[in-house]
């Protein structure tokens, strides 16, 4: 399927908050801020004094290994059920849309978005992570997309130009999400359930801990519009894909030595994936 494709520009100095305006190699500001645009394409809009270590974010290992986990099918339905909200939503309302991927990853579901939107729309991309492995990887693969090192906590992006975010598996930043969305824009925020994994989870920890209870009540400047539940059950072949879905997750580094050796040593996992979509709506008040 063809779709226009615009590119993003809206970009704001991590400095001092003013507009980015690109020329040659680089983005300014009028304070002489610049920033220059990676040989693969990307922005590094992460200031060394926003950074609380050296190399933040997931690692490159991390990052190939979702990468490879990803592009074997399993998660799909999960990216088919944000692009189809997304339309829904978002695009049905407008022949443009602005859209970012908050915590965007290697970029597989921004993709998806992609393939998804049909040609009656203007599609501008970004995609923003604070691991620089990340978004090199999804550079890489998307030269369309406007891909950004940086941090949800201080969104270099100008006030009032997004149509949509999405924050999938990720850390919401509410006011800035709001900071950035124009109003009515929408907010598609994807949260795990209590079954998601958890078939790993029984093998790699003691003892299930309670999943903490999702607060309900909106962020502030949004309304709720619409959630949904997803579940689905898939399996994983081999000891290889098995180590990636780990690896890829937290719960590598949250889990002990010997429940890292009890998944290393399985070759087929039968799981279940449950995740909770809410979609918000950006107040005109906020």
């Amino acid at each position: 399927m063809s779709f226009a494709r615009a590119p993003f520009t809206a970009l704001a100095c991590p400095l001092d908050g003013a507009p980015l305006q690109h020329g040659g190699a680089c983005w300014r500001c009028e304070a002489g801020h610049s920033f220059d645009i990676a040989s693969q394409g990307y922005i590094n809009l992460l200031p060394v004094q926003h950074k609380r270590s050296k190399d933040p974010g997931d690692s490159k290992e991390m990052v190939a290994a979702r990468r490879r986990f990803l592009e074997a099918g399993h998660y799909r339905p999960i990216a088919d059920a944000v692009a189809a909200a997304l339309i829904e939503l978002g695009a049905a309302h407008t022949d443009e849309l602005a859209c970012l991927d908050a915590g965007c990853g290697e970029g597989y579901y921004l993709r998806c978005v992609a393939e998804s939107v049909g040609e009656a729309h203007n599609l501008s991309l970004v995609g923003l992570d604070i691991s620089k492995w990340a978004v090199l990887a999804a550079a890489r693969r998307d030269p369309h997309t406007c891909w950004i090192v940086g941090s949800n906590a201080r969104l270099p992006i100008l006030p009032g130009t997004l149509d949509a975010v999405l924050c999938l598996f990720g850390f919401p930043v509410h006011a800035e999400f709001a900071r950035v969305l124009s109003p009515g824009g929408i907010l598609l925020q994807l949260d795990t359930g209590p079954s998601h994994l958890l078939a790993l989870r029984e093998i790699i920890y003691p003892s299930i801990k309670p999943e903490r209870m999702l607060d309900d009540a909106p962020p502030a400047g949004f309304e709720l519009i619409e959630q949904r539940r997803l579940a689905f059950d898939f399996e994983l072949e081999g000891a290889a894909l098995i180590a990636d879905l780990l690896t890829m997750t937290p719960h590598l580094y949250r889990t002990s030595p010997a429940g890292r050796e009890r998944a290393a040593a399985l070759t087929r996992l039968a799981l279940g994936a449950e995740v909770r979509l809410r979609a918000y709506r950006r107040l005109a008040s906020a």
